[in-house]
């Protein structure tokens, strides 16, 4: 039994997911706060597994609460607003939920905060995807992202106007993942963002340069990889 806390000033954000988390047998609400002072009192008398907290709340918002607490619980934020993100997952938070919560996106939400290891993919919408490294958290729109290449356990991942990242996740990841069209898996090392295409230029008889907008270096095709994308292109 997961045992959580809804901390939300808005009774009407409390009552959607109080209703939301009443349809999983296995979670157990064990109270709910409408400021920080009185979530910091609640977390210290149930020591809840998670928190559903608010990014703003009056005095002081979900942030300022974390900070002050010694060792919170695992934090799924609930907020109507998306700026929070980076912020949030360098906090280390489970999950950021956009208001108004949809069903599908609360039972991920929970998968995760089961789940003993961190996704691998920290959050990710329809048109956006959040990459963490050691060094910085980033929240990339899907069309900029120009392509991914495999290195080993790692993946690079090249965004237009910004340096590339690299994640500790494997290609196949975001294989699964990442939309298709426009996101192309041509071989065991990469993935491009079609829609990025420019031109194709041979470079021998069993290689071609593959020009993508967003990165001046092209990416060289062996003869399967070329193959690959010819048979994904006629399919369009």
């Amino acid at each position: 039994m997961l045992r959580v806390l809804i901390i939300d000033d808005e009774p009407l954000a409390r009552q959607h997911l109080r209703q939301l988390l009443t349809e999983f047998d296995d979670i157990q609400i064990v109270g709910e706060a409408d400021s920080a002072s009185k979530a910091r009192r609640l977390i210290e008398q149930e020591k809840p597994d998670a928190l559903f907290l608010d990014v703003q709340m009056p005095k002081a918002g979900g942030f300022s609460l974390l900070q002050n607490l010694k060792n919170p619980p695992r934090v799924v934020f609930v907020t109507a607003h998306s700026e929070y993100a980076v912020e949030a997952f360098e906090v280390d938070a489970v999950d950021y939920l956009l208001k108004p919560v949809r069903p599908e996106r609360m039972a991920l939400a929970l998968e995760r905060l089961k789940s003993k290891s961190p996704a691998e993919t920290p959050w990710q919408s329809k048109d956006r995807i959040c990459f963490k490294t050691p060094e910085r958290t980033v929240i990339v729109s899907l069309e900029k992202i120009v392509a991914l290449e495999a290195e080993g356990d790692f993946t690079r991942i090249f965004v237009e106007d910004d340096r590339p990242i690299l994640i500790c996740h494997n290609l196949s990841h975001y294989e699964k993942t990442l939309p298709s069209p426009p996101f192309i898996r041509l071989d065991r090392s990469l993935m491009i963002n079609g829609d990025r295409m420019e031109k194709i230029e041979p470079i021998g008889r069993d290689y071609k340069n593959m020009i993508l907008k967003g990165r001046e270096k092209p990416f060289v095709l062996g003869r399967a990889a070329h193959r690959r994308l010819t048979e994904v292109l006629r399919e369009e």
